[in-house]
C-alpha cells in the first residue's frame, strides 16, 4: 500500500531531515576524486591543474631535458593531496601521464592508460568482494583530461585514445591549452576534427525541465564550449589596478579567470562545482558496472 502523510499541525514525522543527515554524514566522511591528466609535453598541464585546485602537486617533479624526453616511455605517476575548504575535505589524486602523444608513432601509447584504469577497477572489485567492505579506497579514475595543441598531432592521438580508452570504460574530456588556444582558426580546426572522426568526449547530462533559467543557461554555455580552450597560471599580475592570476606574453596579459580570455572558469566550474559528482556517478554506475558485470560473467562460465 502507498501511504500519503499530510503535514498538518502535530503530525510532523521528521523524515524531511534526511537530506541534512546525509549532508552531515558525507562531510564527516569526506570526498575523493581521481583525475587523470594526459597530453604532449609543454602544454601547461601541471600549471593548469595547480591553478584549478590552488595547490602545488608537482613541487617535487624533475624537469627533463630534450634528450631525456626522447628516451622517456609513457609512465604513470600519482600525486595525492588532502584539501579542505569550509570544513569539507577532499582527497584529490592526480594521475599523470607525462609525454602522452609525444612520439612519432603513438599506436601503443594508450596501453599504459588502459592498463592503469583496469588495475584500479580490478582492485576495487576485489575489495568490494572481500570480507572488509567498510573502508574501501576508491582509486578508480573518474575523469581523464586530455590536452590538445591545435597545431600538433593531438587530434590524431585522441582518436586512438577515445577508441581504446572508452572501450576500457573511461571518460575523456578533450581540451586545448596555453596561448595557442586564443587562435580561432586552431580552435575551430579541433572542433571540426572531433565532429569529423566522431570522437567521444564527456557528455553533460541534460538539465531537469524545472531548473531555473540561470542553471539552464550555464548548462548550455558548458555544452557549447567543448572542447574547453584553457590557459593555466598561478602568477599574480596587475591589470587595470587589480591583482589577478594571469600569464604575461610579449603581446599582452591573459587573465586566467576572465571568461572573455579563456574557458578556465567554465572548466573549473564543471569539474569541481557542478559535475564532479556526476563524473563519479557515471564512473561507478556505468563504466565500473560494465566491468563488474563482465567479471561476474567470466566467473560463472
Amino acid at each position: 500500500a502507498n501511504w500519503v502523510l499530510s503535514e498538518t499541525e502535530g503530525e510532523y514525522v521528521g523524515f524531511a531531515t534526511l537530506p541534512r543527515q546525509l549532508h552531515r554524514k558525507s562531510v564527516k566522511k569526506g570526498f575523493d576524486f581521481t583525475l587523470m591528466v594526459a597530453g604532449e609535453f609543454g602544454l601547461g598541464k601541471s600549471t593548469l591543474v595547480n591553478s584549478l585546485f590552488l595547490t602545488d602537486l608537482y613541487k617535487e617533479r624533475k624537469l627533463l631535458n630534450a634528450e631525456e624526453r626522447i628516451k622517456q616511455t609513457v609512465e604513470i605517476t600519482k600525486h595525492t593531496v588532502d584539501i579542505e575548504e569550509k570544513g569539507v575535505k577532499l582527497k584529490l589524486t592526480i594521475v599523470d601521464v607525462p609525454g602522452f602523444g609525444d612520439a612519432i608513432n603513438n599506436t601503443e601509447c594508450w596501453t599504459p592508460v588502459t592498463d592503469y584504469i583496469n588495475q584500479q577497477f580490478e582492485q576495487y572489485f576485489r575489495d568490494e568482494s572481500g570480507l572488509n567492505r567498510k573502508n574501501i579506497q576508491d582509486n578508480r579514475v573518474h575523469c581523464c583530461l586530455y590536452f590538445i595543441s591545435p597545431f600538433g598531432q593531438g587530434v590524431v592521438v585522441v582518436q586512438i585514445l577515445h577508441r581504446r580508452v572508452l572501450e576500457h570504460a573511461q571518460i575523456v574530456l578533450g581540451l586545448t591549452t596555453k596561448a595557442q588556444s586564443d587562435s580561432g582558426l586552431g580552435f575551430q580546426l579541433v572542433r571540426e576534427e572531433i565532429d569529423k572522426y566522431g570522437i567521444k568526449i564527456y557528455q553533460f547530462p541534460d538539465c531537469d525541465s524545472d531548473e531555473d533559467e540561470e542553471i539552464k543557461n550555464q548548462d548550455k554555455g558548458l555544452k557549447e564550449s567543448l572542447p574547453f580552450a584553457v590557459i593555466g597560471g598561478n602568477t599574480v599580475v596587475e591589470v587595470r589596478g587589480q591583482r589577478v592570476r594571469g600569464r604575461l606574453y610579449p603581446w599582452g596579459i591573459v587573465e586566467v579567470e576572465n571568461p572573455s580570455h579563456c574557458d578556465f572558469g567554465k572548466l573549473r566550474n564543471m569539474l569541481i562545482r557542478t559535475h564532479m559528482h556526476d563524473l563519479k556517478d557515471t564512473t561507478n554506475d556505468c563504466h565500473y558496472e560494465n566491468y563488474r558485470a563482465q567479471c561476474i560473467q567470466n566467473m560463472t562460465r
